[in-house]
This record gives C-alpha cells, sequence and structure tokens, in this order.
C-alpha cells in the first residue's frame, strides 16, 4: 500500500532482501530537522556504531546520543512463530535470520518500508521521525491475512554518544512503568526517554545483550563490537487491516497515533516535490525518479540551529551519520540543497545565519557544541559563501538580502586584502590569494594524521584563486546592482584574472594543483589533482578556451569516474587506489586518490561549458542516479574507491554530493530545454 505520488526509484524484492551481503551493504536514514536520526541495514542487523531506532540531538542540531538502537520482533500468526529481527554477533553467528522473511523493501519518500511474508500473511513496517522532534515512530500494518498476528516486540537501549561504543560492565538502568509504556533513564543525569504505544501491552525487563558484531567499524579499524539493554518487551495482536504503533521519543508524552503522524510525514513530502517542480516548471514539466529521490533527500541535511536572537535558525549538516555543519560544506551545498529544490527562503535563512559568524574576513569551518567557539581554519568556506550569495541573487533578485549582506561581503574581501588568520593575504605581487601555515589545512583537502597534513597545500591553490576571482567579479556585479562604486573590485578582479595566467603548466596543459609555496615564487605543485576544475565550471574563468577545453580533457581522461572526479592521478606518486583500513591509513587515502562525488557536478558543467553538449554532459550523472540503489539508500555518498569498481564509502549520505548533483542536473535541464536543443534523454 504504497502512498501515491512518491518516485519509485529504490525497490527491491528478494534477491536483494534475502541475500544477507547485499541487504547489510544497503543503510536507510531517516532524519527529524533537528540532527536526530534513524539509521539501519535493510536486513535489520547492526554493522555500524551509528545504527540505531533514535539518534537524538540532544543540543540540536549537535548532542547526538544513541538512545534506542533496535527492535526485534517475533510473529505468531496461527501457531507458526516467524522472526523479524536479524542479528550478527561477534564470532559471525546470525541469530534470528528475520531477513529470509523479507519479501520487499522500498522507499515511501523517504519513508523505508519492510513487506514481511509470513505463510499467506503480509506484514509492512515504517520507520519514521516526527519533525523537530526526538521521536521515533515504527508502524506495523496487516495487510493481508486470513487472521490476527500477536507481534513480540523486544526493545533495545542505550546511552552513548554517536562515536562511541557500549560495554555493558555493571550498568543498571532505571526502566520504569508509565502510562502506555515505559521510561528509561540511564543514569541520575541523563535525558529520559520513553518508549509507548497505545495498543501493546508493555512488560518491563533488564538484561543486556552482548557482543553485537559491529563489521563496518571493524573495517574501518574501530572497536567491532557493542551491548544493548533488553529494556522491556511488547506484545499486541493485530488483525488484518489494522496496524500497530510503537514510538521512542525524548518527549514524555508524543502522539501515538502512527497512521496520523505518517500521514503528516507524507505530506510534508509531497510539499518537498511541490516545491522542487515549482521552481523548475519551464525548465523540465518532470524529473525522473532518481532526481526526486535526490529532493527528499536533499532536506534531510537542514536541520534547525536555534540562536540567541533568531530562534529559527537553519543550517546544513554535512554529512550523515558523523558530520556536524561545516562552513565549506554549507556553502557548497546550499544552492543544490535550496535553490535546485525550489526553496529559496531556506537558502536566504541560512546565508543570514552564516553571517553572524564571519570573523576576520573568515566563515567557520565548523560549529563545535552549544557554548563552544566556532573553529575558522578554512581558506576557502567564505569565498562559497560568495558563490552562494550570488547563484541566491541570480535565482531570486532579492535586492534586500543584498542591501543586508553587502557589508559583510565587502568586510570578507578588505580583510582578504590586508591579511587574516593563517597568513591568508592578498599577494600585491601577482594579485592572488596566498594561505597556509606549517601544521594546518586550510583547504576542502584537510585529512590531517596527527601532526601530519596530509596535503598541507600551502601558497596559492588554484580552487581557492578560481573563487577569489570570482568573489571579485560578483562584488563588481552586486555594487553595480546596489549603486555603488564598483571600481575597487574591477581592480582586484583584473590582477587576479591577469595573475591566475601563472597557473598555467605549459608542460603538462593543464593546471599547476598550487603555486609558489613554502619555497617561494617558482615553488609549483604540478601533481594532477581535480581541483582546476573549477576554474572552469565556476561562471567567471581567467583561462582561455582552449586552456578549458585542456583541463576538462585531462581531468576526463585521468581523474573522471563514474561517480566523481579521484583526488589524485594514478600516475602520480602517492596514490591510494583504495580508502581503508584505520583511521591514520583512512587519512592518508581521503584526498590521494579517492574518488569525490561532489566534483560529478561541477566536472559536468564544466564539460557542458566547454563542448556545449548538454546530452553528453547529462549522461555523467547517469551512474550517481542509479548510486541512490546501491549504498545509502536513496541518497548519495560521500567517497568511493579510486579504482574499479570505486566501492563507496566515507558518510552515505553526504550533502554536497547530494546538492552538487542537483545543481549540475538542473543546470544541464535549463539547457536541454533551450529554443534548438532536442534532447535524446533527460537523466
Amino acid at each position: 500500500m504504497s502512498s501515491p505520488g512518491f518516485p519509485s526509484a529504490v525497490d527491491f524484492g528478494r534477491d536483494i532482501c534475502c541475500d544477507l551481503a547485499s541487504a547489510e551493504s544497503r543503510e536507510w536514514l531517516v532524519t527529524n530537522g533537528i540532527g536526530g536520526y534513524a539509521f539501519g541495514t535493510i536486513a535489520g542487523h547492526q554493522t555500524r556504531r551509528y545504527h540505531g531506532l533514535l539518534v537524538a540531538a540532544l543540543r540540536p542540531p549537535l548532542g547526538r546520543t544513541l538512545l534506542v538502537a533496535k527492535f526485534d520482533e517475533t510473529a505468531r500468526y496461527g501457531v507458526r512463530h516467524f522472526e523479524l529481527a536479524t542479528n550478527r554477533w561477534i564470532g559471525g553467528a546470525v541469530v534470528p535470520e528475520g531477513f529470509r522473511n523479507i519479501e520487499r523493501f522500498h522507499l515511501e519518500g523517504a519513508t523505508p518500508v519492510w513487506t514481511f511474508a509470513l505463510a499467506d500473511a503480509l506484514l509492512e513496517k515504517r520507520i519514521f521521525m516526527q519533525s523537530g522532534a526526538n521521536t521515533t515512530y515504527v508502524v506495523y500494518r496487516l495487510v493481508r491475512a486470513s487472521g490476527p498476528i500477536e507481534l513480540s516486540i523486544k526493545a533495545l537501549v542505550d546511552y552513548c554518544e554517536e562515536h562511541g561504543t557500549t560495554s555493558a560492565g555493571d550498568w543498571r538502568m532505571d526502566i520504569a512503568p508509565v502510562e502506555n509504556g515505559l521510561r528509561v533513564t540511564a543514569f541520575d543525569s541523563a535525558v529520559p526517554f520513553y518508549l509507548l504505544s497505545s495498543a501493546a501491552v508493555a512488560r518491563p525487563a533488564r538484561d543486556w545483550y552482548r557482543n553485537f558484531d559491529l563489521a563496518s567499524e571493524r573495517a574501518r579499524g574501530l572497536r567491532d563490537h557493542a551491548d544493548h539493554l533488553f529494556a522491556g518487551e511488547f506484545s499486541a495482536t493485530i488483525a488484518p487491516g489494522e496496524s500497530l504503533t510503537i514510538v521512542a521519543s525524548t518527549a514524555a508524552a508524543p502522539s501515538l497515533d502512527g497512521e496520523a503522524a505518517l500521514a503528516v510525514r507524507h505530506t510534508e513530502a509531497r510539499a518537498l516535490l511541490d516545491h522542487f517542480l515549482a521552481g523548475n516548471m519551464g525548465i523540465s514539466p518532470t524529473a525522473p525518479p532518481a532526481i526526486q529521490q535526490l529532493v527528499l533527500a536533499a532536506d534531510q541535511f537542514i536541520a534547525a540551529r536555534p540562536l540567541a536572537g533568531a530562534p529559527d535558525a537553519w543550517t546544513i549538516l554535512a554529512g550523515y551519520p558523523w558530520f556536524g555543519d561545516w562552513g565549506r560544506d554549507t556553502m557548497v551545498a546550499l544552492p543544490g540543497l535550496c535553490l535546485a529544490t525550489g526553496r529559496p527562503w531556506l537558502a536566504r535563512d541560512i546565508l543570514r545565519t552564516f553571517a553572524r559568524f564571519v570573523s576576520e574576513g573568515m566563515l567557520p569551518n565548523n560549529f563545535p557544541l552549544t557554548g563552544q567557539a566556532p573553529e575558522y581554519n578554512t581558506v576557502d568556506a567564505a569565498l562559497w559563501y560568495f558563490e552562494a550569495v550570488r547563484e541566491y541573487f541570480e535565482l531570486t533578485s532579492d535586492i534586500s538580502l543584498l542591501r543586508e549582506l553587502f557589508p559583510v561581503l565587502a568586510g570578507i574581501v578588505d580583510a582578504h586584502v590586508r591579511g587574516t588568520r593563517y597568513n591568508i593575504h592578498v599577494d600585491p605581487a601577482d594579485g592572488l590569494l596566498y594561505a597556509g601555515e606549517q601544521g594546518m589545512q586550510l583547504t576542502w583537502m584537510d585529512a590531517k594524521v596527527g601532526d601530519w597534513v596530509v596535503t598541507p597545500r600551502i601558497g596559492k591553490p588554484v580552487e581557492v584563486n578560481a573563487l577569489w576571482f570570482n568573489a571579485a567579479t560578483t562584488m563588481v556585479r552586486f555594487a553595480r546592482a546596489l549603486g555603488r562604486t564598483a571600481n575597487p573590485y574591477e581592480a582586484l578582479a583584473q590582477r587576479a584574472r591577469t595573475g591566475f595566467a601563472r597557473f598555467w603548466n605549459p608542460g603538462g596543459q593543464f593546471c599547476f594543483d598550487v603555486i609558489d609555496g613554502p619555497g617561494g615564487a617558482g615553488d609549483n605543485d604540478a601533481s594532477l589533482r581535480p581541483n582546476q576544475i573549477l576554474a572552469v565550471s565556476l561562471p567567471e574563468t581567467a583561462q582561455t578556451p582552449a586552456q578549458q577545453r585542456a583541463i576538462v580533457d585531462v581531468c576526463a581522461r585521468d581523474l573522471l569516474t563514474p561517480f566523481g572526479l579521484r583526488s589524485l592521478g594514478p600516475s602520480e606518486s602517492g596514490y591510494h587506489e583504495r580508502y581503508a583500513g584505520k583511521p591514520e591509513q583512512r587519512d592518508a587515502a581521503y584526498h590521494q586518490g579517492t574518488v569525490w562525488g561532489w566534483l560529478l557536478g561541477p566536472f559536468a558543467l564544466a564539460h557542458l561549458r566547454v563542448y556545449q553538449d548538454p546530452d553528453t554532459a547529462a549522461s555523467f550523472l547517469e551512474p550517481m542516479l542509479r548510486h541512490i540503489e546501491a549504498a545509502g539508500l536513496g541518497t548519495a555518498s560521500e567517497i568511493f574507491d579510486g579504482d574499479a569498481p570505486f566501492t563507496p564509502n566515507g558518510c552515505v549520505a553526504q550533502a554536497w554530493t547530494v546538492g552538487e548533483t542537483l545543481r549540475a542536473w538542473r543546470a544541464i535541464a535549463t539547457a536541454q530545454a533551450k529554443p534548438g536543443s532536442t534532447p535524446r534523454k533527460q537523466v
């Protein structure tokens, strides 16, 4: 019983659901708009420390804490018992094997739905969260049967910061009966949470289940097992056509009407798609199911960040399950997540939110927990801010916001000309932006192992200066739109344009990645990296047409994969073909060959610019649109291995991968819709 009007982009049968390797490698995600989430595998067993039914944001949008790990269900139908749950234990034993009873798994909007086949009965299970609350609903619906089913549901709980794992020891949580269920208090100062149902009988328990196997953590070189507390059992009988709801929440009295809560969730999802289709009317009257699924995924990254004086402020979370809100990621992802999805008002709010945190001409790299100072160790976040404002203004012509933000933007430019943190300054000799100090990682290639900065890129990085040139030209347009003098910005733009010619490496016929490194003028890094693609994909380019084509061609030949661009050419010294192993091994590979999904969008747009062939540009996005069925379901991964088969890794849901895919799709669809364009097909 699928809700009509949703894309059918993710839908599996027994070939996937009943094969443990396939079912555990595909993960579902639901979120609540304040940083909390529920996350797991199709099969139902945990493979990560981050998997859980209620990972609550106790200090929105951060402070994420695993409260409810999972429900283990058993169904009695007639005289037979059927396991619905799956668990794998240290040592490899899989008991029970409920995945064998999964007939179908699909996404209904953004809501994961399991269909269990129990003899002639079909039982559906849905998991979703209430927007704005640390509340997870699990709704069971008996859609076909010749009689009732008795369900027994064991609730396994925890109280663990999301990056940790629990060892039970002699920990005794307080499990107390309350109206409609149970209250769990992990320790005296802990936030209590509740397990509730209006139709099930709850019996408290207090028994530790030990040594759940976390295979994905073992692969990451981290602690590979965890313990969870069996806190109580819910029992109920469901008649054909009826449903049962179990609620896990930090609220003492959430609504227990799961069907009504699901209807609200579906209405919200339908509104997201309506905004998207309305915002793209005239560009594309319809959109492929995979694009619509990514529109729903885009909303998962939007989260409330209440601020003093701005209690309704919004931000963008960089990725699930482990990233918070980062300045660079937010500004890269914002045009795709907000503008391409038809929600410019969200972009407006986020741009205003981040303007509050500009310091010495810089945007924060990341926001720590409430009460702690933001960190400003990024050279490009503030430059991406210009691009986000430019795209917003281009779409909306919102002169009032431009008037409000212009002094902030002007201050950023002035700070970079004068010089700011970490030796970031405009070099008066060539008008280019220099950045970096020993021991600091300031660009997006920011992996660090102890004191070792893997890719320090001290000097004048190519993408930073492409962004700087675009920021200066953007300020020219903004000044003119406001009736102000544009002369200072015209001078900065012209000097940056002239200076940018120094990036061309005639020997390699592509751009140096960094010029004027620690060794001074002429200390240039000729490594083949993808950063130069931004010099072509950004609105303004200082490269000649021949150079632009050469950049696109070398990236296509040596860096392009189906899911993005390699972070280092495979023939370069230090190339890593796999992202695997312990944290230090993974960090060493992170920007040394690992493929980044977000770069697929800029590459497709750069190719479109150079070759003016929207159909070919569109074809580059096709593998990513198929990828939404392969790892994080309905969303897009952060990174992939550098060599085939390009195994996905990192965050299963990454804001800038989703955002840049949507932004590129919209721009390419616009080109396809122009008079005279006859696209072969639309992706």
